[in-house]
């Protein structure tokens, strides 16, 4: 069997998906849950069903509905974690609170969630049970970790433990989940698709430490965003976080004095201090380390290694992309 790049994937899903999903009227609340999915995004959670699927067997109807219903979901936490956020913009468009009003917007979420439910309802009913529970438990942990995320932005300071855990909640699980539960649907034992779940787990905290380190020491051009923003902001990333934990008393001092500064070169000064403390090697040597133990699961999948291929050019564009 002829396996599929993540690349033909995306297009796949991405030809499906581009239909409304929702009824016309009111359009005032419909207009807005459609407009979310028209900024777009990178499709890689439900891409990642589908190639977990495809590891297995040949890719099931049930994936699509599942790739379908996870999509929209992580559309849904866009929603409600721009307002949370108070984001004006997304991929460079207008954010769904910013163009339709708060109300509208939280609204608009539930129905996109609301919806997600109306896909997983098309599986299998034998096989419904097994992929509900896994949906569930990780909607719930999502909000778990964003919670967690809120609560650290509160507190002066956050273990790396405790930056891992909500790391995990907030982005590992979902990337997971898809690809355990696009395995079910292919027909894979428990103990494989336990394996598959903690690849994507140790992909994905691979992935943030990536997206925490290009954010302090990415090229603008590339990355697409204002390099700097979580420092701006105060963001409690893996990169501050360490730093905090081994910097002399003098330099976590100067540290905290820049969280409550606002100047044009309060980005640059930290990175000064980011340097110092050599942590730009570290946070890599970080994401080699996870990276390492997503192939180790990867590898324990027994399933022929040529399968395995389009997921090891996956994880490897995914942490070791320069945007």
């Amino acid at each position: 069997m002829t396996m599929h790049s993540f690349e033909q994937l995306i297009t796949s899903f991405e030809m499906r998906f581009k239909v409304r999903h929702f009824p016309e009227q009111p359009a005032t609340l419909y207009d807005p849950s459609q407009y979310i999915l028209g900024i777009g995004g990178k499709r890689v959670r439900p891409v990642m069903c589908l190639m977990g699927n495809e590891l297995f067997d040949h890719i099931k109807d049930a994936a699509w509905e599942v790739a379908t219903a996870v999509e929209l979901f992580h559309n849904f936490t866009l929603i409600h974690d721009d307002i949370m956020d108070q984001a004006p913009l997304r991929r460079g468009m207008e954010t769904v609170h910013t163009k339709y009003g708060t109300n509208t917007a939280l609204l608009a979420g539930d129905v996109v969630m609301i919806m997600a439910y109306e896909y997983l309802r098309k599986v299998d009913p034998v096989l419904l049970p097994s992929i509900l529970t896994v949906f569930n438990k990780t909607a719930l942990e999502v909000s778990e970790g964003q919670q967690l995320d809120m609560d650290f932005e509160k507190r002066d300071s956050v273990l790396l433990s405790e930056y891992l855990e909500m790391i995990t909640l907030k982005t590992s699980v979902l990337i997971a989940a898809s690809l355990k539960m696009g395995a079910l649907i292919g027909g894979a034992g428990e103990g494989n698709a336990h394996h598959l779940y903690e690849f994507g787990k140790y992909l994905g905290i691979a992935f943030q430490v990536q997206d925490d380190y290009l954010d302090a020491f990415g090229d603008p051009a590339k990355f697409g965003k204002q390099v700097g923003g979580d420092i701006i902001a105060n963001k409690k990333t893996f990169l501050m976080i360490h730093a905090m934990e081994t910097a002399g008393e003098a330099d976590r001092n100067r540290l905290l004095e820049l969280q409550n500064y606002s100047g044009a070169d309060k980005v640059s000064e930290v990175l000064k201090l980011f340097k110092k403390t050599g942590i730009d090697e570290w946070a890599m040597s970080l994401k080699n380390e996870y990276l390492e133990k997503a192939y180790d699961h990867l590898e324990r999948i027994a399933v022929m290694n040529k399968r395995k291929e389009p997921l090891r050019e996956l994880a490897s564009f995914l942490v070791q992309r320069s945007y």
